[in-house]
């Protein structure tokens, strides 16, 4: 193994880190890098011993730095993202929502240089953001930003990245499990009806509540994808980039329906107007097929109506596999309608199938009961 150490020296300016290396050909001490953070100085000796044991000698000496802005990054960055969307590297409705949370990003940090900006300011972001919010919409920040310094790195626009040693916090410690039972679900689709979004709004919450879709799953899904005559049911397919899995289901009434009304009111409208080509296939789009990017407005006003409080679109298929449970359903089953990677992600439902288990008991010791007390 390659020899690489850290020499601590403390001077006027205070202590830093002195990245070193024995040459392999000549032993020689060199120097190669210099951190203000131990911790910093830690991952780039672990990065310098992984190259001089491939046989590799370093580059020592640092780039020219080429200062720019945390807005002059981010659009760079959202050019890269562009090109990945072209090779299909990336969804659209992905790369939505990279930039909209690039925007929030770019209102606190926007003008600022991005080697100005410390880690310190990123951690005090992300508390904030867990007040402001939740854990899960910090750690969605806290990648952005590492995303940002990755990319700055490339642009020469900072000599050390900041962001790669922030750990993304326990999301499963703050997970949701806030769901809405049938007689809630009903009077929100009733809302949904109400707002100015009426035609398309309850066949997107119906998607997520009987088909557990996400977000992304919904903005992405397109006609070509839904046979509403198979079987006489209908089927759907759904696509989640987060883990790239695909599942088809069967239709709910409900939601075959309600996906029917929106259909005609597009075709009806297009008719009137006199729009014979569309932008795209989508089913969540305007008049043009110009695709929906967010729904957040119709949604919040939905719940408004219905007086629903602290309960995310997400939270949609919290009650999608929660019902199933306690319809009847397996944690197993759950899994695979839900699209889950891995059993551990479902187990969160464990209490509700518990639930399920007394009820059934309960019926048992009913039968017993009934059975040794003949009247």
């Amino acid at each position: 193994m390659s020899t690489v150490f850290i020499q601590k020296r403390i001077g006027k300016k205070g202590t830093s880190y002195n990245v070193k290396y024995a040459d392999p050909i000549t032993g020689k001490k060199r120097h190669y890098r210099t951190y203000k953070r131990y911790k910093h100085a830690q991952w780039e000796a672990n990065e310098l011993r992984a190259v001089l044991d491939s046989g590799k000698m370093p580059k020592s000496k640092i780039p020219k730095l080429n200062p720019l802005t945390f807005s002059a990054v981010s659009a760079s960055l959202k050019k890269e993202w562009e090109l990945r969307l072209k090779r299909k590297e990336l969804s659209e409705v992905s790369l939505n929502g990279y930039w909209a949370k690039l925007k929030v990003l770019q209102r606190n940090y926007g003008k600022r240089l991005l080697c100005q900006i410390s880690e310190d300011e990123i951690l005090e972001f992300r508390d904030k953001e867990i007040e402001k919010n939740s854990v899960i919409s910090a750690n969605r920040y806290v990648t952005m930003m590492k995303f940002v310094f990755k990319h700055g790195l490339k642009l020469n626009a900072i000599i050390e990245d900041r962001a790669c040693g922030i750990k993304l916090l326990s999301e499963k410690d703050h997970e949701r499990k806030r769901f809405l039972l049938p007689t809630e679900l009903d009077k929100l689709v009733e809302a949904a009806r109400l707002t100015r979004a009426k035609h398309y709004l309850p066949a997107i919450i119906l998607l997520g509540a009987e088909h557990g879709a996400s977000k992304q799953e919904i903005l992405s899904l397109r006609w070509s994808k839904i046979d509403f005559e198979w079987a006489e049911k209908g089927l759907v397919t759904l696509y989640r980039t987060k883990n790239k899995r695909e599942r088809t289901e069967f239709l709910m009434p409900r939601t075959r329906k309600a996906l029917l009304e929106w259909k005609g009111h597009l075709e009806l409208k297009r008719r009137k107007i006199g729009i014979k080509e569309v932008a795209s296939d989508a089913v969540f789009c305007r008049i043009d097929g110009t695709p929906l990017k967010e729904f957040k407005k119709a949604w919040r006003q939905a719940l408004e109506i219905v007086c629903i409080k602290d309960f995310h679109f997400h939270d949609l298929r919290h009650t999608f596999c929660s019902n199933l449970i306690l319809s009847g359903a397996s944690l197993k089953e759950v899994k695979e309608m839900i699209g889950h990677a891995d059993i551990s992600m479902t187990d969160r439902y464990s209490h509700l199938s518990l639930n399920h288990m007394l009820h059934r008991q309960d019926q048992l010791a009913d039968h017993y009961s009934k059975t040794s007390n003949p009247e």
